[in-house]
């Protein structure tokens, strides 16, 4: 990824929002690749010629098989006020996911225990309380369906790891492409159909309501859903255009 090539969707002296390419990893790991954090630095010095380094807080993470909105802060104050607002669960997040199989109910609300095993980097979800588990709980809803897959928004309650990604796979909805939670073939790119496409808060500093909005990848099984964004077709109507 080019070191210039950041998406931002909202930046102030306190915070910088970017939509993150599925693909990309939000922090670094073992394999050495260009993190987004390091490429949002990059971007910060260029930008305001700023000498040394740069002061970027990481607020939280997005699995690099993943695309969409993520928060940093650019101040020691904007990062701790951020984190308060993620330990106390006020802010909102919304993803888009797109699964081959149907949910047995149109929406509902899915409570699991999860447990993650760091040296597979995968997690396993159980439906009762378990000792070490976490308790995780999300919100769900099927918006509609596209040449044989359904698009369903989902509303994370919490912020587990492999949340999403593991939950609806519990539920027999693997996400397209998610070769770790059981879908059944991987995506050209190798990367998953699960977007984070809206965030919403109280800004930390200027206490007023922010909510930004990552436009999907432009890809081609993603393509459909653009042009559906683009026509804002209610999600009540997604089914009309099958």
């Amino acid at each position: 990824m080019d070191r210039g090539a950041v998406n931002v969707i909202y930046e102030d002296n306190h915070l910088l929002i970017v939509n993150k390419p599925a693909g990309t990893l939000v922090q670094g790991d073992r394999t050495g690749d260009t993190p987004l954090l390091e490429l949002c630095r990059y971007y910060i010095k260029v930008k305001y010629h700023k000498p040394g380094d740069v002061f970027l807080g990481l607020v939280h993470r997005l699995d690099r098989p993943v695309s969409g909105a993520v928060i940093f802060a650019k101040t020691s104050k904007a990062l701790e006020r951020m984190n308060r607002l993620f330990q106390n669960r006020a802010i909102r997040k919304t993803y888009w996911a797109v699964v081959k199989r149907k949910p047995r109910e149109e929406e509902g609300k899915l409570v699991h225990w999860l447990i993650k095993d760091s040296q597979k980097n995968m997690t396993k979800a159980y439906g009762k309380q378990i000792d070490g588990g976490q308790k995780a709980e999300l919100h769900y809803k099927v918006l509609g369906m596209l040449n044989e897959h359904y698009l369903i928004e989902v509303n994370p309650i919490t912020g587990r790891p492999h949340q999403i990604r593991v939950q609806l796979a519990t539920m027999g909805c693997p996400i397209k492409g998610d070769l770790k939670y059981g879908f059944p073939k991987p995506n050209r790119d190798g990367n998953i159909n699960l977007h984070a496409k809206n965030i919403s808060f109280l800004h930390p500093v200027k206490k007023e309501y922010l909510s930004v909005r990552a436009g999907l990848p432009e890809n081609d099984f993603w393509e459909q859903f653009l042009t559906l964004e683009e026509i804002k077709v209610k999600p009540k109507d997604i089914n009309k255009l099958h």
